[in-house]
């Protein structure tokens, strides 16, 4: 059942009395279920991370909202956004009873929009490698990039996507066996970071960083035992910060081949993890870029 109304924007509202009504069934049991990898389809929960859509949005090139569903008496409070999205997009209000029993869970947040990925060159390559030929082609003559490697962590993909956005990095670069950065905990905990820097996720390590190599980018691995200290390493116009997964780090074939810094830090701790060591990392190099 839903009654019509109008929200403070003037767009037409449709309220939701029903968890099992079949329009909201994307946002049901999201805790259990993400919508990751489904057509491309992700959730964006929080006022900050539905700002950034609504950007995405209207910039028309990476993302675009489905549908919207916010809490009742959250309405008006996030009515400036919800301006910033077209009338064509469905929003859904629910009281607080409700909008729990949708979700599985208390959303505290209460606000949830469906969101997806267009196809455009900036969208997940495919095995020809073209998405990431064509990313790099838009790359700045100076250029900071972030590269992942396996990590699978969503915390640490979330941080690592908030520090690119932070220290002005132009993109970032994720192995096939890192974690989709539009599960819906990366998303939040980049802040929406993810839908802010273009970013692309394919391919083996080595094969990302060879391509890097080859457009002119001086490769640095992170690494506990990487041979200069992040504030030591020399300016060079296109740079590339590679980040390995916690525990294992970064695999021999990436130590090897390229260059290695490292993060000084106490003995008791035998390293940092993902999300700490690109913020600190980042900021050194984007200092050095004069980004800062």
């Amino acid at each position: 059942m839903h009654n019509e109304a109008t929200a403070a924007t003037g767009r037409a509202v449709i309220e939701i009395t029903s968890a099992d009504d079949p329009r909201i069934e994307a946002f049901c049991n999201i805790r259990e279920r993400d919508l990751t990898g489904r057509q491309g389809r992700f959730i964006a929960e929080g006022t900050v991370v539905l700002r950034m859509l609504a950007a995405a949005h209207r910039a028309g090139v990476a993302f675009e909202a489905e549908c919207i569903l916010v809490l009742k008496n959250r309405l008006e409070g996030v009515a400036s956004i919800l301006e910033d999205f077209p009338a064509s997009v469905p929003l859904y209000i629910a009281d607080a009873a409700v909008l729990d029993a949708i979700a599985g869970f208390h959303l505290h947040r209460g606000i949830l929009a469906l969101g997806r990925r267009l196809a455009t060159p900036q969208a997940d390559g495919d095995a020809t490698g073209h998405g990431l030929d064509s990313l790099i082609a838009r790359l700045p003559k100076s250029s900071l990039v972030v590269v992942g490697c396996g990590i699978s962590n969503h915390d640490n993909i979330g941080g690592m996507f908030r520090n690119a956005a932070a220290f002005y990095a132009d993109a970032v670069l994720l192995d096939e066996t890192c974690c989709d950065p539009l599960y819906r905990k990366a998303l939040r905990v980049s802040v929406g970071s993810v839908l802010a820097v273009p970013y692309i996720r394919e391919g083996k390590a080595v094969s990302l960083l060879e391509k890097l190599a080859a457009e002119g980018f001086t490769i640095w691995a992170l690494s506990p035992a990487g041979e200069t200290e992040i504030r030591n390493i020399p300016v060079s116009e296109r740079m590339a910060l590679v980040i390995g997964t916690e525990g294992d780090g970064l695999p021999p074939e990436v130590l090897s081949r390229f260059r290695t810094a490292r993060i000084s830090q106490s003995a008791r701790l035998d390293s940092l993890n993902a999300g700490t060591s690109s913020g600190l990392a980042l900021y050194q190099m984007a200092a050095a870029l004069g980004r800062l």
